[in-house]
C-alpha cells in the first residue's frame, strides 16, 4: 500500500524550501507518494498577520531559518526580490504583488500534472539557495524547469489562461490546510494527522512506518 502524504507548502516559506529535497528522498526511498498543494502565503491570505508582530519574531526568524538550511545542507539567503513585495517602511503588504500568485498557480499546475515536488524543489531552489541573482530575470526559471523536463513558456500561457481554474483549486488547497489542522507551511498531513514545519518531518517518517510504510 502507498503511503500518502498532502503538502501544503509556500514559494515564499524558507522552511518549506528546506524540507523539500526530504519530501523527494520520502518518495524514491520508501513506499509513499506526496500530494502537493501549494497555498499563498500568509502575508497574502492574511496581511494582518505580521502587522503587530513582536521585532524579536524576525529576527528569530531569520537565524533560525539560516540555521536550519545549514543543518540540513543547504545554502540559503532571503531571495532577490522577495516572492512577496513588502514595504518595509510600513511593514504592509500591497495587495498587487508581481511575483507569488504566477509562483503558485505554475505550482498547482504542476501538480495536477504529477511534477508537482519535482517543480516546487528546483523553482525553491532557484529563489532561496543565493545561487543566482535576480532569480525573475533573464532565463533564471526557464532553465530551471527545464532541468526537470518542464516548458516554462508552455506552462505560463495555461496558467494565465487557466488563472481562474488554478486559483480556486489553491483557495481549496488552503481550506483544505485549515481542516488538515493548522495554518503555516510547511504543513504535512498524513492520515488525518498534521505535522507543521520542516522539524517535523523525521516525526511523520516514524509515523508512516509505525503504520507499515516499507522501503522501496
Amino acid at each position: 500500500m502507498t503511503h500518502t502524504v498532502d503538502l501544503y507548502w509556500s514559494f515564499r516559506s524558507p522552511y518549506s524550501y528546506i524540507v523539500t529535497p526530504k519530501l523527494l528522498e520520502l518518495e524514491r526511498d520508501w513506499d509513499a507518494k506526496v500530494n502537493v498543494k501549494p497555498v499563498l502565503p500568509i502575508a497574502v491570505r492574511q496581511p494582518e498577520f505580521f502587522a503587530n508582530s513582536d521585532p524579536l519574531w524576525f529576527s528569530y526568524l531569520m537565524r533560525d531559518c539560516a540555521r536550519s538550511a545549514e543543518f540540513a545542507g543547504l545554502t540559503l539567503r532571503w531571495p532577490r526580490p522577495d516572492p512577496v513585495v513588502m514595504d518595509f517602511a510600513t511593514r504592509t503588504y500591497p495587495k498587487e504583488q508581481p511575483y507569488i500568485h504566477r509562483l503558485t498557480r505554475l505550482g498547482q499546475l504542476a501538480a495536477g500534472r504529477g511534477h508537482g515536488l519535482a517543480l516546487l524543489r528546483a523553482v525553491s531552489h532557484l529563489i532561496w539557495s543565493g545561487e543566482v541573482e535576480g532569480w525573475h530575470e533573464g532565463d533564471h526559471l526557464a532553465r530551471a524547469l527545464d532541468a526537470i523536463g518542464l516548458d516554462l513558456a508552455e506552462m505560463d500561457a495555461v496558467q494565465q489562461a487557466e488563472a481562474d481554474r488554478l486559483n480556486a483549486a489553491i483557495q481549496q488547497n488552503e481550506a483544505d490546510q485549515r481542516a488538515g489542522g493548522h495554518y503555516g507551511v510547511p504543513l504535512m498531513v498524513y492520515d488525518g494527522e498534521p505535522f507543521f514545519g520542516q522539524d517535523r518531518y523525521d516525526q511523520l517518517v516514524w509515523r508512516m512506518q509505525q503504520k507499515g510504510m516499507g522501503a522501496r
